[in-house]
């Protein structure tokens, strides 16, 4: 993949990566919402075996100073590459929050599948109902459910799982 906005390249990982992608998975306050803070042989290991391997993530680098700010999850939910439904997500580096990147290069990738891919439906979801919900309606997707305490969060307590979609008809 290699995408261009204003201000990014969205583009795949690659090895060199490493360390960029580090700071974002390595950060407690960037992971609370995800899963527990990566070390450094964790994160090599999912750059290498699922960003990498299986292509299933892009990386978004700011154009004006070439640095990897943040991680695009991009990928198939199908048996086989290419089938017509997307899952999207996003993790930044907490420097780059509240600055438009993550809106940009989400957007720019909705694009990307609607448009090249032909998608029927992108999906996303997220246990944050503050800033990754508000992301995900100023993209345009629509909530499509929530199920009530789904998921551990990294505090040892229950969470919501927020999910939304979009279809290729709400474009």
């Amino acid at each position: 993949m290699y995408l261009e906005t204003d201000r990014l390249i969205i583009r795949d990982f690659t090895r060199e990566d490493a360390a960029a992608l580090h700071e974002i998975f390595g950060d407690e306050e960037t992971m609370v919402n995800c899963e527990p803070a990566y070390d450094f042989e964790k994160t090599k290991k999912f750059l290498e075996e699922f960003c990498i391997g299986r292509k299933g993530a892009a990386a978004a680098v700011r154009k004006e100073d070439g640095k990897l700010i943040g991680y695009i999850l991009f990928k198939s939910l199908g048996e086989d590459p290419g089938e017509d439904v997307y899952e999207i997500g996003w993790i930044f580096n907490r420097t780059c929050w509240r600055q438009g990147y993550a809106y940009e290069a989400c957007s720019r990738v909705l694009d990307y599948a609607f448009e090249a891919l032909h998608a029927h439906k992108v999906m996303a979801e997220a246990i944050d109902g503050v800033k990754s919900v508000s992301l995900m309606k100023k993209l345009g997707m629509k909530l499509e459910g929530i199920q009530r305490s789904h998921t551990g969060d990294n505090r040892g307590g229950w969470a919501d799982l927020y999910l939304y979609g979009m279809l290729q008809e709400d474009r």
